[in-house]
């Protein structure tokens, strides 16, 4: 027997076995950056997917904006056959006279959107006003949301700036509102656009003349805000007290300019939380009850759904023409 023989035969398996030892670490070690580069692809892909994703749902879920076939569009069937026609009419008649398209829009809610949000995305839309004058006024109407906002194209910022603006829904359309004249409101509101566009001036402000139009509200939201500065006060009685102070002023504020719709009456809310929120925590007893809750709860109950109660009237061929929003305007609350 060749003693040698098996001793070469060990030599080139050992060597073999090297060989082969180091092949497959190598390949590991391809294949684990390979997978980890894999991994890092994938999920970069996913995260762009989840994204893609959630701007999709977003936008689905993004309040309609309805078709614009008449100067009067309303989605809740709030506004009745003889006030559309006299709305209608006016509307007509001003772009005969001026050019200027005034737009009347109802719907229950601009939801997950703020009102200003939804009433620029509409104007866009819509393309109010004539093209390159910019010249179209849309006001619109969130039932549900008891919110108002007056959107006005660039052309005619001159003629209704912000604060006039605010003044027309302040002063013409909320009074009215209050009282569930949604269609007097509206009326008042546009007549005075109206005549805004034409140049004339408002009169002096109305609060002298219209006694109804705030002072129980005003009442109501100082009487809220004085329960919300009590609750704070109970909720964070064992804070500090600049601590305590700033939410109380923060809270009961907020909610006093909420249901007045009047700075000065969110002022004196805050003051009011700020000085209860310091004086000591006694309103523990609110926050155990749930002391304010559902204030306003129920209303627009009848609102409907979208597209619902477009009702008669004319406004056959009304269009957009090719307008732009200026982002100036107002909004407001009743």
């Amino acid at each position: 027997m060749n003693l040698g023989e098996p001793a070469n035969r060990r030599t080139d398996t050992g060597i073999a076995d090297a060989a082969q030892s180091q092949a497959p670490a190598g390949l590991r070690r391809i294949r684990a950056s390979g997978q980890r580069k894999f991994r890092s692809l994938a999920c970069r892909v996913w995260l762009l997917a989840l994204f893609l994703a959630a701007g999709v749902l977003h936008a689905q879920s993004l309040a309609p904006v309805p078709v614009l076939d008449s100067p009067v569009v309303d989605t809740t069937g709030t506004i009745d056959a003889s006030t559309r026609r006299q709305l209608e009419d006016q509307a007509v008649a001003l772009r005969d006279r001026k050019g200027s398209q005034l737009q009347v829009l109802v719907v229950p809610t601009t939801s997950p959107e703020d009102i200003a949000q939804y009433a620029t995305r509409v104007y866009d839309e819509w393309k109010l006003g004539r093209g390159k004058v910019d010249d179209g006024v849309l006001l619109i109407v969130a039932k549900a949301d008891r919110r108002a906002r007056i959107e006005v194209g660039y052309g005619l910022e001159g003629a209704i700036p912000d604060a006039t603006a605010s003044r027309v829904i302040q002063e013409y359309l909320v009074p009215h509102f209050r009282r569930d004249d949604y269609a007097g409101g509206i009326v008042e509101a546009t007549a005075a656009l109206t005549r805004l566009i034409e140049g004339e001036p408002l009169p002096a402000p109305m609060a002298d003349n219209r006694p109804d139009a705030g002072g129980g509200n005003s009442l109501f939201a100082l009487m809220a805000a004085f329960i919300v500065a009590r609750v704070v006060a109970g909720m964070f009685g064992r804070t500090p007290k600049p601590i305590r102070g700033m939410a109380g002023a923060a809270a009961a504020g907020g909610v006093a300019w909420l249901l007045s719709s009047l700075l000065v009456i969110g002022g004196i809310g805050a003051v009011m939380g700020l000085v209860l929120a310091l004086a000591g925590s006694g309103g523990g007893g609110f926050a155990r009850r749930g002391g304010f809750g559902g204030l306003g709860g129920g209303w627009g109950g009848g609102s409907g759904g979208w597209g619902g109660g477009m009702g008669g009237g004319g406004g056959g061929g009304w269009s957009g023409g090719g307008g732009m929003s200026g982002g100036g305007g107002a909004s407001g609350s009743w």
